[in-house]
């Protein structure tokens, strides 16, 4: 349930389960600040959906590994809107490869984007929620930060971090009346996994016990409950959403 006057930041909404996510949230009267960093005309293709359908919303093309951009960010967020009570982080990438093989940048740049990204953009946000002594964050990781997963040791350590950085998280900020949980998707239907061997894709399938991949918009509605007061005893939690991929 949502007030219908919040302000909700989604960080990498173009497309996937960001966009997904964005367009659950302006269905339910939440004003929106969305980020891309390469996707512009995905992203023009997301606000043109929001506005057509009464929507409020602003994009920014954003780096969230970078420092200045995200202070940036947040100072215009609350400039344009004066104040901040959701945060969805949800910008994300890939860069897979065994561990004896796996280079130094492709380390890095997903350490960087996933887990440096997170910790940026929400630190920004709770110097607003404070202030307000309320707020919201959500922190989309994945069922690979929990298991782990072959070939990902870089994308595995990055949505790891981000759970244990999300527990702190919610322990440091409760107080201020700020809630902080993770959404772990296991395979959901994005470009990511369409980027995956079709063959090796058939093969994981066969352990969801499911038997299907996940969609955005079931994914984009556990974020939206989060979001929203319907859960404001929840914090500091892991939410798996995987078919019953992790038994556990």
């Amino acid at each position: 349930m949502f007030k219908g006057d919040e302000v909700a930041v989604v960080t990498g909404a173009s497309k996937g389960i960001g966009k997904a996510v964005a367009l659950e949230l302006a269905s339910q009267g939440v004003n929106l600040v969305l980020t891309y960093v390469s996707s512009s005309n995905k992203m023009d293709e997301t606000l043109y959906e929001i506005k057509n359908s009464g929507g409020n919303v602003i994009s920014y093309k954003v780096d969230v590994s970078n420092e200045k951009e995200v202070k940036q960010l947040f100072k215009d967020v609350k400039k344009h809107y004066g104040r901040l009570d959701i945060l969805v982080n949800n910008s994300g990438i890939t860069k897979d490869g065994f561990l004896p093989l796996m280079s130094s940048p492709k380390w890095d740049e997903v350490i960087n984007v996933n887990l440096r990204g997170t910790f940026l953009c929400s630190r920004e946000a709770v110097k607003q929620m404070m202030i307000s002594k309320s707020g919201t964050i959500v922190n989309i990781a994945s069922t690979s930060g929990i298991s782990g997963a072959k070939g990902q040791t870089n994308y595995s350590a990055s949505k790891g971090g981000i759970i244990s950085f999300t527990k702190s998280l919610a322990l440091e900020a409760s107080q201020y009346n700020i809630r902080a949980n993770v959404v772990a998707p296991g395979f959901i239907e994005t470009d990511m996994t369409k980027a995956m061997d079709q063959t090796t894709l058939s093969q994981m399938m066969e352990l969801v016990p499911l038997r299907r991949m996940g969609k955005p918009q079931e994914v984009a509605n556990l974020v939206s409950f989060l979001s929203s007061e319907k859960s404001s005893y929840i914090t500091g939690k892991v939410f798996t959403i995987d078919g019953g991929l992790i038994n556990g």
